[in-house]
């Protein structure tokens, strides 16, 4: 596509290439849209060129977090200092009044008013988020209204703004209890239980959204300085499926939890289709041979021997120390999404001791409680606590020896770090000679692999090694060793 030289198709280009940048697909038939929709529009009006171009843009879900943050920097409510209605109390000597500024939060917290909060948290960030120019401890910004020196003195313009700068000094989470008593004296004393459990949760999606807000402003205010693009790669955070493994947080891997399901199902469709394509069996002379006599002896029309392969077993030997509990787990449930499609799953876990926990992958299991109930399994830990994959591997051939069959594919779930221990390679190449297949999946960085205590190439000379850093990578190799 030819990027237009300056004007509005031009900011939409670049508006769609950040979309990309971020692993949201967008085609030129969806830009196209995009450009019929802001021909339409009036583009003032914020809320309705959001959810236009939104509809015009993304394809699936789980896109609109990123999205919105991008939207943001794209099309920002202004430049410069926050102008509204919503100020910031100062106290005699110029600095911000923490105190009252409180006290103000909460009455609009009380009042659920979106835009006051908007209004507010804009001047928050300018006032109390600000880094540098001269700033001194204590001191206050230039409030909602101040662009160049403010009421305090300072002069010159910021080096750059601290989102959690400003939300430490705030401190909204510890407005719930003065919040809830501002609305249980409007209702009265009367309140059932349920009502106050309703308003206690109300309350703390409004301090959350509070929050967000004033994240969102810092990533406004700082891309002027920084600039759109360096905004968007520090300040917008990946989607869930292009978050590694080893850094996400509990919030992350809790939403990966939540899209196993329609990935299972994903996958589940282009296992069953590789497996109607591969329905072709070698040709049947025979038969061909007797249809030809209708063409004059031409074999026309083939006749292939229907194949009758039974579904295949899988066996996953899971890590689920602590540095790769969360891949190991999501692989688990991704496997238990995917148990239709196999004969057999039998999962076994291991730190330096290996179990079978094949009995807690039933249809309808708790699966975000499996792994609690792994770690109380004994001998999953037999010695030291510490990963040890020799010994674990030792443990597996000793006491499952018939597991692995020649119908069986196997996959080993790991980092590879076996914290300077016998890697014990033999006995691994033992297994993976019984299996059909095997493939191990590793949630480090490929240039991170033989160093320190990674012995994993010395594993992947035993079998193919993959890396599957995300939840998007692990699904595409998933997808491709599938046996059918």
């Amino acid at each position: 596509m030819t990027t237009p030289a300056r004007g509005l198709p031009a900011h939409l280009v670049d508006f769609v290439q950040a979309l990309r940048h971020h692993h949201v697909d967008v085609g030129p038939g969806e830009t196209v849209d995009a450009a019929a929709v802001l021909a339409e529009l009036d583009l003032l009006r914020r809320d309705q060129l959001r959810e236009g171009l939104a509809a015009a843009l993304l394809r699936r879900s789980g896109q609109r977090q990123t999205f919105d943050a991008l939207f943001e920097l794209w099309w920002p409510l202004g430049q410069g200092a926050a102008l509204g209605e919503v100020a910031l109390p100062y106290a005699e000597d110029g600095s911000v009044d923490v105190d009252a500024l409180r006290d103000l939060l909460a009455q609009l917290l009380a009042d659920g008013d979106t835009a006051a909060l908007s209004e507010l948290a804009r001047a928050v960030v300018d006032g109390l988020g600000a880094l540098g120019a001269g700033q001194g401890s204590g001191s206050g910004g230039q409030g909602s209204g101040g662009s160049g020196s403010g009421q305090d003195g300072r002069s010159g313009s910021p080096s750059g703004f601290s989102s959690y700068q400003a939300l430490n000094k705030v401190r909204p989470e510890t407005l719930l209890a003065r919040v809830l008593a501002e609305l249980r004296s409007r209702r009265g004393e009367q309140d059932s239980p349920f009502a106050e459990e309703v308003a206690r949760r109300e309350t703390r999606a409004r301090i959350a959204e509070f929050r967000s807000m004033v994240q969102a402003e810092t990533t406004r205010r700082g891309s002027e300085i920084r600039g759109r693009e360096a905004a968007a790669r520090t300040g917008v955070r990946r989607q869930a499926e292009q978050t590694d493994f080893l850094s996400a947080s509990a919030d992350t891997l809790a939403d990966l939890r939540r899209r196993v399901a329609p990935l299972g199902r994903h996958l589940a469709t282009r296992l069953a289709a590789r497996r109607r394509r591969a329905h072709r069996g070698p040709i049947d002379m025979r038969r061909t041979l007797r249809r030809s006599m209708g063409t004059g002896g031409v074999p026309v029309n083939l006749v292939h021997r229907r194949p009758r392969p039974g579904r295949p077993e899988l066996v996953l030997l899971c890590d689920v120390s602590g540095s790769v509990a969360g891949f190991s787990q999501f692989t688990m449930m991704l496997v238990q999404a995917l148990r239709e499609q196999f004969s057999r799953v039998r999962v076994f876990c291991f730190v330096d001791g290996c179990v079978e926990v094949s009995d807690l992958f039933v249809p309808g299991a708790d699966l975000a409680g499996i792994l609690t109930e792994v770690h109380t399994r004994p001998g999953i830990v037999a010695w030291s606590g510490h990963s040890d994959y020799g010994r674990a591997f030792g443990r597996f051939a000793e006491h499952w020896p018939e597991a692995v069959t020649e119908r069986t594919s196997l996959l080993v779930l790991g980092d590879a770090r076996t914290n300077h221990q016998d890697p014990n390679t033999r006995v691994l190449a033992g297994i993976v000679g019984k299996a059909r297949h095997a493939h191990w999946l590793n949630p480090e960085p490929q240039r991170q692999w033989g160093t320190g205590d990674s012995a994993a190439p010395e594993y992947g000379r035993v079998l193919p090694m993959h890396e599957c850093r995300t939840a998007a990578q692990l699904a595409g190799v998933v997808g491709g060793l599938l046996p059918v």
